[in-house]
């Protein structure tokens, strides 16, 4: 993929199409409110379950884990969706997606920049919730003591790496009927259990630890909850026995995996779906 001012206005033109139709279902304020009230609401969710299970404990480190976990996997679904909904909405809703193929543009990017819109709103929804903690709960965040560098490099290889597994899912969904309709979001609830989002990876049986110890998004929940709390998670557990640095080193090993897989996918995918017509075949269900 070469970044050129061909590739910019690509995704340029792909997020401001997304952002149309992610916001053009209400007016800018009631927008505003929902995305203010939406993150707040799951918050308040997940703070009443601890709540009633510990007695208000919420001055354990335990509820610092669960509640970051909660607030940054919110990016997981929203990337995921994002890239491979795009697929479903332009083959299906509005019928274009054969114009993107035949069109000089990279459809990567341009899925990329679809996703841009959801992207942006779970980056609301994720300082909303933190900061609803920070405010409500006293989570022990303090931006003086925060590595800005390190937060900035590991949200990068983060996001990379949601965006190219989305881009996998949106090759599955290309060459699939409407079943494929919530794919982002179901894979992103399967993974919850996986990633250690909500619990650490020790509660789960050996042979499923292995399945979260092979997605990066293991890796990157564990080193941002470090780099905002700086800590790991006290007492014996999984995932405080890596250092940040192994941390970083196997971050950026699955993610280079990853980013291949998902590129070879989509590209794979995107090549049996115009031989066998699935770009502009709908199910009209």
């Amino acid at each position: 993929m070469k970044i050129n001012e061909s590739s910019l206005r690509t995704l340029k033109i792909a997020a401001w199409l997304s952002w149309q139709i992610e916001s053009n279902w209400t007016d800018p304020f009631l927008f505003a409110v929902y995305s203010i009230i939406k993150p707040v609401s799951a918050a308040f969710i997940i703070v009443i379950m601890y709540s009633i299970i510990t007695q208000g404990d919420f001055s354990s480190p335990t509820f610092a884990y669960l509640f970051l976990g909660n607030a940054l996997y919110q990016y997981v679904p929203a990337l995921l969706s994002g890239v491979s909904w795009s697929i479903i909405d332009d083959r299906e809703h509005y019928r274009t997606l054969k114009f993107f193929f035949i069109a000089p543009i990279s459809m990567t990017l341009f899925l990329f920049g679809r996703s841009l819109a959801k992207f942006l709103a779970a980056t609301i929804s994720v300082i909303i919730t933190i900061f609803f903690g920070v405010i409500f709960f006293h989570l022990p965040i303090f931006p003086s003591q925060i590595q800005w560098g390190l937060l900035t490099f590991a949200s990068i290889l983060g996001i990379l790496n949601m965006l190219f597994f989305g881009l996998f899912l949106a090759g599955v969904s290309m060459i699939t009927v409407r079943h494929s309709y919530f794919i982002g979001e179901v894979v992103a609830a399967g993974l919850l259990v996986f990633t250690g989002a909500l619990f650490p990876l020790d509660f789960l049986p050996v042979y499923l630890r292995v399945i979260g110890l092979s997605l990066p998004i293991t890796y990157w929940l564990e080193l941002m909850r470090r780099i905002l709390i700086g800590h790991p998670l006290p007492g014996p557990n999984l995932m405080s026995s890596f250092s940040n640095n192994e941390l970083i080193t196997i971050l950026v090993v699955t993610n280079a995996v990853f980013l291949v897989v998902g590129y070879l996918g989509f590209q794979k995918c995107s090549s049996i779906a115009q031989q066998k017509g699935f770009v502009d075949q709908t199910s009209e269900y």
